[in-house]
């Protein structure tokens, strides 16, 4: 007897499908629901790091604050540098809580911070030294959110892909760490020429849309180690010495006494030599505890030590490009080009979108690729054409032709783009899984940090560079002009840093240096002369050009020995570990 099958069950057409008829609903893979989510936060952190570089015009005139006072110095570097500073300086730290306790739950909480954080500094209170310093301080705070961000955004992505598809998500991410920080300074110019709070008001949408979607979303892929012990002794250590290095480091490109700089200033010397010293105590400790922080034996790992070297040295030489960029546009460039100083923040975030382009267009190209071949010929290659394009960048003359500057800076933005993805993608792939959360704290502080020293080099050579040349150029400039010969002189010793803000933030300080009485006896043609758009920019454009140049060629010279160190990852490592589709 041949065996009987199951009746198949008949269908009424009239009748609407049930629910086992329907096809089965696709679900979006949660890889990538984890790489737009962090991507989205990284996004919105590197936009607010670079969103103040071009709107402190209109928060000083917001707030009522003389920039060229002698607290606004003061002022203008926390603003800049307070967030870099906070953020650096706990990346390591989250990093390591992150693998203790989850490093969703860490992002998650990131996330929340910074957007309270954001709207603090929208409703910041009262007005003047005292408004700027509590926003300096909700600043901070925002610093403290874009470390829990920074620290574990490149370990969830790991967590998420497979080793061979990291570097094309990594690229993407990339995308948005440097694109943010480029679109951060359209978004300045824009928003700043509306009302300066909407800077910081910009990040609360996609602040509160992107908390609730990563608690709701975001899963732990990796079991948090919670047995292990906390290392106070090397967290202490490490954020005290960091701290105090990137303070001293702060406070001596400010002038202290007769001097143009600080870096004779006690607290300068104290602070470098007790940072220093808790950083050995840090490496010490680590080698010695039984639940280090951070374990150096990492660095044991080639393609680890290689990468991160090479992107603390890149980041030295490029975490300033954009600063050095805007005071070129905003305080010479743009103003003898006819621009007013009211358009030049806006306009000058619009000059730099070649470098985005450059950017976009290679970061994950090269990061696809680099899954498939490796990081090291890309990686390689980008620093290699970063050379190239510093080089070309210290031959161009004050008043270059637009069309050869927006060469230059895609170039630059390729060989970014080259380095950024593959670079990352071969760091979180030399680690233990275990150790992610750590090992992107690292990465990201190595980043961080040298984008900081990258500032202070910068600041450092310019001032330096305006202090020799600044008062003959200056003084000329003012006699060619009609400028009575003592009045001439008292102006051309205006400090150095004084003219380097007044070009940072584009504007004339001719009005503020040349004393009333003696601009009133001026004829009226000299007086047109002085407080013209074009008059400063003319007349310090010598010095600082000259600083400029030996900046660049730092920057080629640092390039040229990451290009170097990048190198000598070797081929293509993966670290042994199990995982499941």
């Amino acid at each position: 007897m041949s065996q009987s099958s199951k009746p198949t069950p008949s269908v009424n057409p009239n009748l609407p499908a049930t629910s086992q008829d329907k096809p089965p609903r696709r679900h979006i893979a949660y890889k990538w629901i984890a790489l737009s989510n962090t991507t989205l936060g990284v996004l919105m952190a590197s936009i607010n790091g670079n969103i103040i570089l071009i709107s402190l015009p209109a928060i000083f005139r917001g707030m009522g604050v003389d920039p060229l006072s002698p607290s606004g110095a003061n002022y203008m570097l926390w603003m800049l540098m307070g967030f870099t500073v906070v953020t650096a300086t706990l990346l390591v730290t989250l990093g390591r809580l992150s693998d203790i306790f989850g490093r969703v739950r860490l992002y998650n909480l990131g996330f929340a911070i910074f957007t309270v954080a954001s709207i603090l500094c929208y409703f910041t209170p009262a007005s003047g030294g005292t408004g700027l310093t509590i926003m300096i301080i909700f600043r901070l705070l925002q610093g403290v959110g874009s470390g829990f961000l920074f620290a574990n955004s490149m370990a969830i992505i790991t967590d998420a892909f497979k080793a061979h598809e990291r570097g094309g998500a990594m690229g993407l991410n990339q995308i948005s760490s440097v694109g943010g920080t480029l679109l951060g300074l359209i978004l300045g110019g824009v928003l700043s020429a509306i009302n300066w709070r909407l800077v910081f008001l910009v990040s609360v949408p996609i602040g509160v849309f992107g908390t609730v979607w990563a608690y709701l979303k975001l899963k732990e892929q990796s079991k948090p180690d919670k047995s292990q012990k906390i290392d106070w002794a090397g967290n202490a250590t490490f954020a005290v010495g960091l701290t105090l290095v990137l303070i001293a480091m702060t406070t001596g490109i400010q002038p202290y006494g007769d001097s143009k700089m600080g870096w004779g200033n006690p607290f300068v010397i104290g602070g470098l030599i007790l940072g220093v010293v808790c950083l050995v105590a840090f490496v010490f400790i680590e080698l010695h505890v039984k639940s280090p922080m951070f374990h150096l034996q990492l660095f044991k790992i080639r393609a680890f030590a290689m990468g991160n070297i090479s992107l603390f040295l890149s980041s030295i030489a490029r975490g300033g490009l954009q600063f050095i960029l805007v005071i070129w546009l905003q305080g010479i460039w743009l103003p003898l080009h006819g621009y007013s100083y009211d358009s030049t923040p806006l306009w000058s975030g619009i000059y730099m979108l070649p470098m985005m382009g450059g950017f976009f267009i290679m970061g994950p190209l090269c990061g696809r690729l680099s899954d498939r071949f490796g990081a090291r010929w890309f990686a390689t290659g980008g620093m290699a054409i970063s050379v190239v394009g510093f080089l070309a960048l210290n031959f161009l003359p004050a008043d270059f032709h637009s069309s050869v500057f927006f060469i230059i800076l895609a170039v630059l933005g390729i060989g970014m783009g080259m380095f950024a993805a593959p670079n990352t993608s071969a760091i979180m792939n030399a680690v233990p899984p275990s150790q992610r959360g750590a090992s992107s704290g690292m990465r990201s502080t190595f980043q961080n940090t040298g984008t900081a020293l990258s500032m202070t080099l910068y600041f450092t050579i310019l001032i330096l560079g305006l202090a020799q040349h600044l008062p003959s150029v200056l003084n000329a400039a003012l006699l060619n002009a009609g400028v009575p010969t003592a009045t001439a002189a008292q102006v051309s010793e205006m400090p150095p840093t004084s003219a380097l803000f007044a070009a940072f933030l584009g504007f004339n300080p001719m009005e503020k240096l040349v004393p009333p009485e003696v601009m009133a006896a001026l004829p009226q043609a000299t007086q047109q002369t002085l407080v013209s758009n074009t008059f400063f920019p003319e007349a310090v454009s010598p010095a600082v050009m000259s600083s400029l140049h030996i900046a660049f060629w730092v920057s080629a010279g640092l390039s040229l020995v990451a290009a170097v160190i990048s190198w000598f990852r070797g081929g293509k490592y993966v670290y042994e570990e199990t995982m499941t589709d």
